[in-house]
């Protein structure tokens, strides 16, 4: 995982939105697994690239190799019904569940209200794992600045959600990973297949 060392209240670099750039870094060598932290909104996309017949965003993360899909969600009754029209519109989607893992965020201290615990129980069998990550409030204040200080629950959490991806890859891949492809060059109005439009054109002819 990169990181920029910047201020927890600075905001995010620029970054790509292409997941295929994203492969050609993990295909630079010398990474055992890479970290992508994503903001998109995953169900607005899947819908709309269901509409528009178009491959999404979050299909085409999906399809890179050796992908493990993550989704964040807040353990409330909003968040877990959010969820679960995200996993809906993946399953309609023909999105890769059996592979997806699930991190259920707590947001505050307490038990977790009946309904997130009755969502996550029919969702258990559609998806890789979910991954409970308890409240922790050093990351509320601070961020990761200073990780030395979470608290052991927290890094249990983080411990399990790295297994579970991992054991997802694995159940998908074998157990001995491929190594990462390298890419062909990504220049800009390369399509998220690799092709140019002209190659594409080309190819057609």
């Amino acid at each position: 995982m990169l990181t920029d060392h910047l201020p927890w209240h600075a905001p995010p670099l620029a970054l790509p939105d292409e997941p295929e750039a994203w492969e050609q870094l993990a295909a630079i060598g010398g990474w055992q697994a890479v970290v992508i932290d994503t903001s998109h909104p995953f169900t607005h996309d899947v819908m709309t690239a269901h509409h528009t017949g178009n491959a999404g965003l979050s299909a085409r993360w999906c399809s890179l190799p050796c992908a493990v899909p993550v989704l964040c969600a807040a353990a409330t009754g909003d968040g877990i019904a959010e969820l679960q029209t995200a996993v809906l519109a993946a399953e309609a989607a023909g999105l890769p569940l059996a592979r997806m893992v699930i991190a259920l965020v707590v947001v505050g201290d307490g038990r977790l209200p009946a309904p997130v615990k009755a969502g996550a129980t029919m969702l258990q069998p559609k998806v890789g794992a979910i991954i409970h990550v308890p409240y922790d409030e050093r990351i509320r204040s601070h961020g990761l600045s200073n990780a030395a200080r979470l608290k052991p629950r927290t890094l249990a959490a983080g411990r399990e959600l790295a297994e579970a991806a991992l054991s997802s890859a694995h159940a998908s891949w074998g157990q001995t990973l491929p190594h990462a492809a390298v890419p062909a060059a990504y220049t800009e109005g390369t399509t998220h297949r690799g092709h140019t439009p002209q190659a594409a054109d080309r190819a057609r002819r």
